[in-house]
């Protein structure tokens, strides 16, 4: 009898084990996979990408880290900081974009020219700044007010305290090398990867002068997957593909390097960013492109910016299935 009862035991055991094997290992939770965000650079066309955030808090999808360059920058700095895709969307729709990144003078706009402070302004616009030789005609400095006063809102002006965690892209304009910027003020670290050379001001941070980060990196997939994102959706507002290139301008390169400018001379002729950017493309899990054939990077206006905002959530829906897909994911934490 005790024998028949040890075999009944053994049997049970073995059901038991079976049924946790078969039954309960399967629904042990896994880590959630990472989600990474990157907005591309394109002045005006990032209206689009605010559109593009809309469809992906529609579809359930709250990303884990954000990376973007340029005018990206902007929107993935407010969106870090707990700004919704609506109140994006009313700020780029009424925002006086002219005015907001050419530093114009709203109460001099009706002077055909004036000079105050070293400034010569004409119409608003200051056109010549006497207070210092850095290249450039615009300093940006509303565009960094602007981002200051709206992250200050949210309590969030520093990368350290972001609920997302984000990174900006800049360029060292000297040595023609990517700026990854994730320490310090954000509103600054904007400012800088903004600054389109010849038009805007070099931004000094940390000894260095910092430029548009399009100048290196447009679309920075590999800066949000160093952060640990395990799936990337990249919004990408370049409208043409441009071809890698590489030449050989040694002699050229060779007396540049003789006045310090090697690495700029470098870049002109074998355009490094371009092969980064073709590569980021093909890295990216889910690519949208909203097609802006009749929208260039100084579009703005805010008729011009409802219309970017539709084509971002058009395209962005033709991603639909895929983006459905990823948002239970999310919903398992």
């Amino acid at each position: 009898m005790a024998q028949v009862q040890q075999t009944r035991c053994k049997h049970v055991l073995v059901a038991v084990l079976l049924f946790t094997i078969l039954f309960l290992f399967p629904f042990v939770p896994t880590r959630a996979q990472k989600i990474g965000l990157v907005l591309g650079g394109g002045g005006a066309k990032g209206a689009a990408e605010v559109g593009v955030l809309r469809v992906l808090e529609d579809a359930g999808i709250r990303p884990d880290y954000i990376a973007g360059t340029s005018i990206g920058s902007i929107v993935g700095a407010l969106y870090a900081a707990g700004y919704s895709a609506v109140e994006l969307e009313q700020m780029f729709s009424q925002q006086e974009w002219i005015s907001l990144l050419t530093d114009r003078r709203e109460d001099l706009s009706g002077e055909p020219y004036k000079q105050e402070k070293g400034i010569t302004y004409i119409f608003g616009f200051p056109v010549i700044d006497t207070r210092n030789n850095k290249f450039g005609m615009l300093g940006g400095k509303r565009v960094e007010q602007v981002v200051d006063s709206m992250l200050a809102l949210k309590g969030c002006v520093e990368f350290e305290c972001l609920p997302i965690p984000f990174r900006c892209v800049a360029a060292s304009m000297m040595d023609a090398e990517e700026v990854v910027l994730s320490e310090g003020t954000v509103p600054r670290a904007v400012r800088a990867s903004m600054s389109i050379p010849g038009v805007f001001k070099a931004v000094e941070v940390d000894g260095q002068q910092l430029v548009d980060g399009g100048m290196m990196n447009n679309l920075p997939v590999d800066v949000v997957r160093e952060m640990g994102a395990d799936i990337v959706i990249a919004v990408d507002l370049q409208q043409e593909k441009p071809q890698n290139r590489k030449s050989d301008a040694s002699l050229i390169t060779g007396l540049a390097d003789l006045i310090g400018l090697g690495p700029i001379a470098n870049w002109v002729f074998n355009r490094p960013d371009i092969t980064k950017y073709n590569e980021n493309r093909q890295r990216a899990d889910i690519y949208i492109n909203p097609p802006l054939p009749d929208y260039d990077a100084s579009s703005f206006g805010n008729d011009n910016m409802l219309r970017m905002i539709q084509v971002g959530k058009s395209e962005a829906r033709k991603q639909i299935g895929k983006l459905t897909k990823l948002a239970p994911q999310k919903h398992e934490n």
